[in-house]
């Protein structure tokens, strides 16, 4: 059983990387525009049976032996008036052993991420350790979650109930996974939590209005997708149609006819950071130009952390490290922008002797060793995930760029590429300020 569950874990794994690939072409909807509902408990407290009530069907594998979930398991769903949202079971945070702390430490990391919490635990135990520490987590954390109660065909345990009472846990739902029974339930209380989720902002959001024209500038390079465009250009352009624009798409190579034959000029340009330079060359200087990279930074995140790290690269030590960090995994081109054209424009523009390295994820990484992070534009990241990211370099000193950000600086179209961003008079401000108070950042 153990084996088959393993090799089960190892399939969702395949098919959630599958996912990502068609999210990345707009197959569906994105797993970092889903909410993410992260079910979480002890081992054995029924969270894969409750992935398989929720689901009216078998996504999950189900076994009485502790420990059967090993890795997160993601399945999505519809839910009104959610939308998509992605269903994460996790491995039970009382597992045992080295590898089972790892699995907790996993399940841990889920949660920071998710946008609501389905604390599962039978109804027919007392509280565990584990579960206490738990619901300590959850209400430190701030996000909205929702007791399970499961085992609901057998007789409650007194302590589990008054612990559920004393530690203010009120909004519970009994399930019988084992006649499906309480999924219905679920889904709608799930559905009342919809009002206390913040919506992830979109890449317009301040931008534009219905009738303004938009011009896009997409470079078709050896990076870009077969037959298809990536994700914050796909984003982009929905969210310019669902305000009522109108889009015009370009190539860097056909912009200056392109930009000349418009009837009426663009209310902005937006562009790939790695043709920044040359978009801003052919465009009036008057023409408000940003690029798609520096839109996913404040929908993604907040622009203030990256403003505010700016000053390093004025200063940066002779030596001093720089980790490149991407969300996603690419077929890397020769002139790839993350290990090749960034690390360049680094040793051009900021020191000789900076030290450049690249990783997938921040896990496991010492990252107080850096002096700067540059990260991706984070489109396959939910916001609470790159928050999350964003806070923990906060907490250890480490500034912190997105690819966008530094591209716009290494131009010299800063402040130009922020100008059409509402909130850019007083970022920027901010940003002047801590470039003339910045101390020499030690390596």
């Amino acid at each position: 059983m153990r084996q088959m569950a393993e090799n089960r874990v190892k399939q969702d794994l395949r098919e959630e990387k599958t996912q990502e690939l068609e999210d990345r072409g707009g197959v569906s909807a994105p797993l970092s525009l889903s909410q993410h509902i992260v079910l979480v408990g002890i081992r054995n407290a029924g969270k894969s049976s409750l992935l398989n009530t929720l689901f009216e069907k078998e996504v999950a594998i189900v076994s009485s032996q502790p420990g059967t979930t090993t890795d997160p398991v993601l399945r999505k769903m519809e839910l009104k008036p959610l939308g998509p949202v992605a269903f994460v079971d996790t491995a039970g945070v009382d597992d045992e052993g080295e590898l089972g702390k790892a699995r907790v430490h996993k399940t841990y990391q889920r949660l920071e991420n998710a946008s609501i919490v389905l604390f599962v635990t039978p109804i027919d135990q007392p509280p565990k350790q584990a579960e206490k520490k738990l619901v300590r987590f959850l209400k430190g954390s701030g996000k909205p979650y929702l007791g399970v109660l499961t085992f609901a065909d057998r007789q409650p345990h007194v302590e589990k109930l008054d612990w559920l009472k004393t530690e203010g846990i009120l909004t519970t739902v009994r399930v019988d996974n084992r006649n499906q029974k309480g999924g219905k339930e679920v889904r709608e209380a799930l559905a009342r939590l919809a009002s206390s989720i913040v919506p992830e902002p979109t890449p317009l959001d301040g931008l534009v209005k219905a009738g303004d024209t938009v011009l896009l500038v997409v470079p078709i390079d050896s990076a870009a997708p077969k037959g298809r465009l990536i994700l914050p250009q796909v984003e982009t352009i929905r969210d310019a149609l669902d305000r009522n624009c109108s889009v015009v798409v370009s190539k860097e190579s056909e912009l200056d006819d392109t930009y000349r034959n418009l009837r009426e000029r663009p209310k902005v340009v937006i562009t790939d950071s790695q043709v920044f330079r040359k978009v801003a060359s052919i465009l009036p200087l008057d023409q408000p130009l940003t690029s798609f990279s520096i839109l996913f930074a404040r929908k993604k995140g907040e622009l203030d952390p990256y403003l505010a790290s700016l000053p390093i690269l004025d200063r940066f030590p002779s030596g001093g490290r720089v980790l490149i960090l991407e969300a996603c995994s690419h077929h890397r081109q020769p002139d790839d922008i993350g290990t090749v054209k960034i690390p360049r424009l680094l040793r051009e523009r900021v020191h000789p002797n900076t030290v450049v390295e690249h990783a997938r994820s921040p896990e496991g990484i010492d990252l107080s060793q850096y002096s700067l992070i540059i990260h991706c534009a984070a489109c396959m990241l939910t916001r609470q995930a790159m928050l999350a990211r964003l806070y923990r370099f906060q907490q250890l000193g480490v500034p912190v760029l997105n690819y966008g950000l530094f591209l716009a600086w290494a131009n010299g179209l800063l402040p130009r590429a922020l100008e059409p961003l509402p909130e850019y008079q007083i970022s920027y401000a901010r940003y002047f300020i801590a470039r003339s108070l910045a101390p020499l950042p030690s390596v």
